[in-house]
């Protein structure tokens, strides 16, 4: 089994990982995974996945509170930043902002990462589910998984979603993209041919702050390639996901404590835990 490491090594005191297992306490954390077993859908069913992505520019918190909400919601966690290729790393390393045609295959490969993760597959790249022990991972994979990505822009959600393939990235704004159908060669290769999960709901998490206090964060933590220096160019890139579907907000100013709360009682009002 793959653990992310890179952005774990790196993230500042208070936000450090926490285990996640499968039985694990939260540190007052709301633990509504064994509610969202029972209860299953409003007529009485199993709920369908969900891919609960946390989403914001750097310096955030989306590590810290894709642990919280993963640990409340007993469901696997993926650490995006993990799965960026190495030359996406060098650039951010130094100074260089990504491009489009840098982040569609990363955003190709998250989106087929969580789908292999809802399968049951515990080797990928990323995850974070060490301690549990087969049943546990048997009961929470098919219910859903958490992933952290920035998602900057809409159309990068749009891939996220499943909606449509990564070459939409690339076309040219009045070109209508083709349908998430017709997958490009990214998605073949990411997802192994497999085809998508049924029934697999997307939402977004956005932690949203003030750039002095995420300026501040990412000063303060050390070894993590992303530098200060590139929050400006996340901030110019962001299209705000508020008023798109499937999108719940929390202030980075919150407690984690806080936004879990925020996030959970969100979410369950558009039915998906």
């Amino acid at each position: 089994m793959a653990v992310a490491s890179k952005s774990e090594a790196s993230l500042q005191p208070s936000e450090q990982e926490t285990e996640h297992n499968g039985s694990s306490t939260n540190n007052g954390v709301e633990d509504v995974g064994e509610m969202c077993t029972a209860q299953g859908s409003p007529s009485g069913g199993q709920r369908p996945p969900v891919l609960i992505i946390v989403m914001g520019v750097s310096g955030t918190g989306k590590s810290t509170l894709a642990h919280a909400i993963a640990d409340s919601l007993h469901l696997p966690y993926i650490e995006g930043d993990s799965l960026h290729p190495a030359e996406n790393v060098a650039k951010m390393a130094s100074n260089i902002p990504l491009t489009d045609a840098d982040r569609a295959p990363w955003l190709a490969h998250c989106r087929a990462t969580a789908e292999r993760v809802v399968r049951g597959d515990r080797d990928v790249e990323g995850l974070v589910a060490e301690g549990w022990d087969n049943a546990a991972w048997e009961e929470a994979h098919g219910r859903g998984v958490v992933l952290t990505c920035s998602s900057l822009k809409r159309v990068y959600r749009e891939v996220l979603r499943g909606n449509v393939p990564s070459s939409a990235i690339l076309a040219p704004p009045t070109e209508k993209p083709a349908p998430a159908s017709e997958p490009g060669v990214e998605e073949v290769a990411a997802s192994k041919a497999a085809a998508p999960v049924p029934g697999l709901r997307t939402v977004f998490v956005y932690i949203d702050g003030p750039k002095d206090l995420l300026l501040g964060r990412m000063k303060a933590r050390e070894g993590h390639y992303m530098k200060a220096d590139m929050l400006q160019s996340q901030l110019d890139t962001l299209q705000t996901p508020v008023g798109e579907d499937g999108v719940v907000q929390v202030s980075a100013e919150q407690s984690t404590e806080e936004q879990v709360s925020t996030a959970l009682d969100a979410l369950r009002k558009l039915a998906v835990i």
